[in-house]
């Protein structure tokens, strides 16, 4: 069956290395009500029809919403009519959500079906029975969001209205909504591939929803010349099996940020019969991530990492892009300024932006939303660690664990408390992400925390963060990480450092920059404008591109710096401090910036010498 998804926002299929014909998307107008006290269910909110109108994905602080509400919502409910087609009946019926912020609830014809927590993951509900094919149902949903609990929110505002770095809240649906069908005895559930460059082979696993006796799980890897590899395992001896595929030499050809390959792989589910059950469209990159002392080798070669901070806020959709055309413009921006890749910054971004930075050889570093989470008393209770943390962290890298851009994980960001005699929940929590993230992935460097409280001794990487102001001052900061002794985040209260000892991983400074220019401000005094920036403004565009190629220089020129994250690619809200404006608009000649950050890192032009020196080093 072939349904039209053209008239609908967002309209292009939501999981594009996962991809199956059949779908049905259910984007476009729900009926929608606040529930301010949360007691809908108890008036019937399930049963009747809502009050208002939404317009999905779009959630309902935002203007593309059609609702624009920005006060405090605590509980929201949304309603609209599913008609499964006829032709999907006797198949399993899966309803997705790409995510939905914070706590859901789903009832399909007046029976409740699902429930997920946490507002940066997608979930799957199975309503097979509930939707009988060709009758219209309702499906209802409610979200709950608690203004002030200590859930994981990312950059999300516990105040009324936006200021310094935290922005407007997210409620609800915020990403793509929709059905499909699958076979009711056994179906593929999302592959796992992962790239192994030192056998020229993909690591493939595929779990399935059953075992199907006499069955067979069918791989082909696919380049632009046809047919590359395949491979075939039975189906009816382990719930995930798994295979290798091995490359013919002639036909590799590796995924970099120069050249972004990809290649085609398709999954088919047969039965002992040979029948197709079911079928999937993938993709995958051949590339690999290694550590070499304070390197960080794409495929054995040095890659200075030029990273910007990417927040993924948009001024009419807040955490969701008005359109596909959106996630690809964002990625173009960063790459014509002279980044390689990006931070994806505070939220769990749409699985469409990591499917363009895989296809445009962006680099990108996979983070969870939880800023500032902490446990010391008498502290805000915005962000406060709890086992939700992992169970939702366990659910992004089970996503995105396919995906060639990204080359690293991060957990968490800006975690801070002294550190003291005693073991915190903070301590436990970011350990037991860090052992998730190895256990799940081994073939990423992990990095345990962005900035301020490094908790773990084994975390593959080390970082700071530091925005200081004066490149004289900010390259001094830098000078003894050579010596074993680098710039670490500290109390400032007691003025000693948040972490553990350096061990001498690799070090990036994972967050600087952020000069703060707006030139509708310009001449203003600083204390009478309502943007808000790092340190002292600069007074003109010129003076920015003078303190830029000084800070990135200071980077740059460093022997043992793998990379850097500039903070950041675009104004947003109040916080102007941005490479483009919140409205993506050029702030400045871009030509200045793509320039100071190209010219040769130190570490790279090291690297080259010692392996011309070293063949195979």
């Amino acid at each position: 069956m072939s349904v039209d998804h053209e008239e609908l926002p967002r309209p292009e299929y939501p999981r594009p290395q996962f991809r199956r014909a059949r779908w049905l998307n259910l984007n476009g107008q729900w009926e929608f009500e606040i529930d301010r006290s949360d007691t809908g269910l108890e008036r019937g909110l399930v049963e009747r029809e809502l009050a208002g109108a939404i317009t999905v994905p779009f959630a309902p602080e935002a203007r593309l919403s059609g609702v624009g509400e920005q006060d405090f919502l605590r509980s929201v409910w949304y309603r609209r009519t599913i008609t499964v087609p006829r032709e999907w009946d006797g198949d399993r019926l899966l309803l997705h959500f790409g995510a939905v912020d914070h706590d859901a609830t789903v009832w399909v014809n007046g029976t409740e079906v699902g429930r997920h927590r946490g507002g940066f993951t997608g979930f799957t509900v199975d309503i097979t029975g509930a939707a009988p094919a060709g009758v219209p149902v309702p499906l209802v949903v409610r979200a709950r969001d608690e203004p002030t609990a200590p859930q994981a929110r990312g950059k999300q505002s516990v105040a009324f209205a936006p200021r310094a770095a935290k922005y407007s809240r997210t409620t609800g649906i915020w990403q793509t909504v929709w059905m499909e069908p699958v076979p009711a005895a056994a179906a593929l559930r999302r592959p796992r591939i992962t790239p192994n460059v030192a056998a020229g082979a993909f690591d493939v696993e595929v779990p399935l929803s059953a075992n199907l006796p006499g069955g067979v799980v069918h791989v082909r890897v696919r380049d632009a010349s046809g047919d590359v590899i395949d491979g075939t395992v039975r189906a009816d001896l382990d719930l995930s099996p798994r295979l290798s595929l091995v490359l013919p030499p002639d036909r590799i050809r590796l995924w970099s940020p120069r050249d972004p390959h990809l290649y085609d792989v398709d999954f088919e589910l047969r039965d002992a019969g040979g029948q197709l059950v079911d079928r999937v469209e993938s993709y995958a990159g051949l590339r690999g991530v290694a550590v070499t002392g304070k390197q960080i080798r794409i495929n054995g070669d040095v890659v200075f990492q030029r990273l910007v901070l990417d927040q993924g806020y948009y001024p009419d959709g807040l955490m969701t892009a008005p359109g596909d055309a959106d996630l690809v413009r964002d990625i173009e921006l960063g790459l014509a300024a002279g980044f390689n890749g990006a931070r994806l910054h505070q939220k769990v971004f749409e699985e469409r932006y990591l499917y363009h930075a895989d296809r445009l050889g962006y680099l990108v570093w996979g983070e969870f939303g939880d800023w500032g989470c902490n446990t010391e008393q008498g502290q805000s209770t915005n962000q406060q660690p709890d086992a939700s943390y992992v169970q939702e962290w366990l659910e992004v890298l089970e996503r995105d664990h396919s995906h060639p851009s990204i080359i690293g994980w991060c957990p968490m960001n800006e975690t801070w408390q002294d550190y003291g005699d005693r073991i915190t929940a903070l301590d436990d929590v970011m350990r037991g992400m860090f052992l998730a993230t190895k256990a799940h992935d081994t073939s990423r460097p992990v990095l345990d925390t962005s900035g301020y409280a490094h908790r773990v001794p084994e975390s593959d990487v080390f970082d700071s963060h530091d925005y200081e102001q004066d490149p004289a001052a900010f390259a001094a900061n830098h000078r003894q990480l050579s010596d074993g002794d680098p710039y670490v985040n500290r109390s400032d209260t007691t003025g000693s450092s948040w972490s553990i000892g350096y061990r001498g991983q690799p070090f990036f400074v994972s967050e600087f920059g952020g000069i703060w220019w707006n030139p509708a401000e310009a001449g203003r005094p600083q204390s009478a404008t309502g943007s808000w920036g790092y340190g002292e403004r600069v007074r003109s565009v010129q003076e920015f591109h003078t303190r830029f190629e000084g800070l990135v220089g200071a980077l740059l020129d460093h022997p043992d710096m793998f990379g850097y994250c500039y903070t950041q690619l675009t104004d947003v809200f109040q916080e102007q401090n941005g490479i483009f404006g919140f409205d993506r608009s050029h702030k400045f000649d871009i030509a200045p910036i793509r320039r100071a950050q190209l010219r040769p890192a130190a570490i790279e032009t090291e690297a080259r010498r010692r392996d011309a020196r070293e063949p195979g080093a």
